[in-house]
């Protein structure tokens, strides 16, 4: 069993839970090789079936409510966008010791981009903006609220706690003037969108530095437009933030919005995995210096 768990009460994992699985469930794929992918991830755990498949085993119970939503509503999703999403083959029941539901996805070939440090800034920033306008535009009716459809407001107490745990670690200061100025923006004007709600680099792949696909739709579902700007800060350097932005003409009060999403998601991260996760530990990290970086003149 493979310990590197990342959530209280995780169950831990192995190749062989996965061909017992595979074996009971989906008989027409035993016998493929199973291959645990090493995977920044903190969703689910990743293994690699055959060559053209992944299974995935969610990590925690809210992981394993968004098997269903996916294979509901990617399929109908992925005709509206302009890059590759996960293609659901296969939705597995609890078994073998393991708690929960589960699901097959078809293998994308990609590479998972560095956060603000990709090769072609300006192309990838122009990628993301039409990723993020197709979604956008797909018809709302009868979708499900996004795991981050909340008000920004809403997350005052958690972001100021966060802040709070982390002073020393970041500069506690910059970033409470820096959450209170996305507090102070105007909120939406128009009814929820769908969005993916957490753009950041695990979850997009890259081929040549263009966007190439677009992953892990757990958080996704309806809600504000603004909560997928926070990509300018988890993903593109500072250069090309102008771009993505001018691309989706996003006024002031989205953009205000924006930054402050990627603050706080950034911040609760940081708090939540700097002794969990070295690799989200450092993406958070980075996010918060650029977001503060961003407010000066």
């Amino acid at each position: 069993m493979y310990a590197d768990t990342l959530h209280p009460g995780e169950p831990e994992t192995d190749a062989s839970l996965v061909r017992r699985l595979i074996a009971a469930q989906f008989p027409r794929w035993a016998g493929l090789p199973v291959e645990r992918i090493d995977s920044i991830g903190t969703s689910n755990t990743l293994y690699r079936l055959g060559e053209d498949m992944v299974v995935r085993l969610p990590r925690t119970a809210g992981a394993a409510e968004d098997v269903e939503k996916e294979h509901t509503w990617l399929p109908r999703l992925a005709a509206s966008l302009p890059v590759p999403v996960p293609t659901p083959l296969g939705r597995g029941a609890p078994a073998e010791g393991f708690p929960w539901p589960w699901s097959v996805h078809r293998w994308i070939d990609g590479e998972v981009p560095v956060e603000g440090d990709v090769t072609a800034p300006e192309a990838l920033a122009a990628d993301l903006a039409e990723f993020v306008a197709a979604l956008h535009r797909v018809d709302p009716a009868g979708g499900p609220p996004s795991y981050r459809s909340e008000p920004l407001a809403a997350r005052d107490a958690a972001t100021r706690t966060a802040i709070a745990e982390l002073d020393g670690a970041v500069d506690a200061h910059a970033a409470t003037a820096a959450w209170e100025e996305a507090l102070r923006a105007p909120g939406p004007t128009g009814p929820p969108v769908w969005i993916h709600a957490d753009l950041q680099p695990g979850n997009l792949l890259l081929a040549r530095g263009r966007l190439c696909a677009v992953l892990d739709f757990g958080c996704a579902g309806l809600g504000d437009p603004a909560v997928d700007l926070l990509a300018a800060w988890y993903v593109l350097p500072a250069g090309a933030r102008p771009l993505f932005r001018a691309a989706l003409d996003v006024d002031d009060a989205a953009w205000a919005r924006g930054r402050g999403w990627a603050l706080s998601v950034a911040l609760l991260e940081l708090s939540y995995y700097r002794d969990r996760s070295p690799h989200m530990a450092r993406v958070a990290r980075h996010v918060i210096r650029e977001v503060l970086l961003d407010r000066r003149p």
